[in-house]
């Protein structure tokens, strides 16, 4: 159910670098004042989905809505851009819970790094030679070995971000799902990827290592030299974004399932 608008008296503006964005927080700190973010009822941010990435990140865990307008380049995660109304439009906006990837990896001196990804977790090959890779599902082994410039695990957020790009699967948003998805597979040629329930955990290990370097990615975060890589959905951790009615997530990864 969506909020009533006095739930959103205090909003808290967070803006891209862009020309279009910096402007557009002028504009709205005139008219409905900008409170600090601990002190928000809801986070407003304006930019693409770089920005709200990066939104998203920064408040994880602090389980305040966030509202995107569209004021940079890609704005698949964003609503339309306008002054007027924005009280009004929070409180009729839809909300769409997501729980982002959490990613345990071991480098090559044994040290262990833990991040955390809105879109994917991803390996990719450090050098000219593709890397090796084994891959198992909650401990069994289900691909003995892959060889291709890496492999990725996307959430249904993530499904129709590089994981598309990558000819993985795009995922409903409220589907119980995870996309694991090779980055140009070598061996096996005809293998496409698989779909994960959402409470599995894949486990990728690197073969080869010394010879094949490879690095893991959760969204932004990078880790080189990686052994071993443990992936799962964090359920623990839920994510509120509002979209206005007729925009909705879920319907946007719909309508991507038929465009070309």
């Amino acid at each position: 159910m969506s909020p009533s608008a006095s739930s959103f008296k205090r909003i808290a503006f967070v803006a891209s670098p862009t020309p279009e964005a910096r402007a557009a927080i002028v504009q709205l700190e005139a008219r409905y004042d900008n409170v600090d973010p601990k002190d928000a009822d809801v986070i407003v941010a304006l930019g693409g989905d770089g920005l709200m990435l990066q939104t998203l990140h920064r408040f994880m865990t602090s389980a305040k809505p966030i509202y995107g307008m569209h004021r940079g380049t890609v704005g698949f995660l964003m609503n339309e851009f306008s002054i007027d109304g924005l009280r009004e439009r929070l409180a009729a906006a839809h909300t769409t819970v997501i729980h982002p990837l959490v990613m345990e990896a071991r480098d090559d001196q044994g040290g262990v790094h833990e991040r955390r990804a809105i879109n994917e977790v991803s390996l990719f090959r450090q050098s000219a030679q593709a890397a090796r890779l084994r891959i198992l599902i909650d401990g069994k082994e289900r691909l003995a070995e892959l060889v291709a410039d890496g492999v990725l695990v996307a959430t249904p957020a993530g499904s129709t971000a590089y994981n598309l790009s990558a000819q993985g699967a795009i995922i409903p948003i409220n589907a119980p799902l995870l996309a694991l998805t090779p980055i140009s597979p070598f061996r096996p040629r005809r293998w496409r990827g698989a779909l994960l329930p959402d409470k599995a955990t894949v486990t990728i290990e690197v073969m080869e290592a010394d010879k094949r370097p490879v690095a893991a990615v959760a969204d932004h975060d990078e880790v080189r030299f990686v052994r071993k890589v443990d992936i799962k959905m964090d359920h623990a951790i839920s994510l509120n974004l509002l979209f206005d009615p007729g925009h909705s997530l879920d319907e946007r990864i719909l309508a991507e399932q038929f465009g070309f």
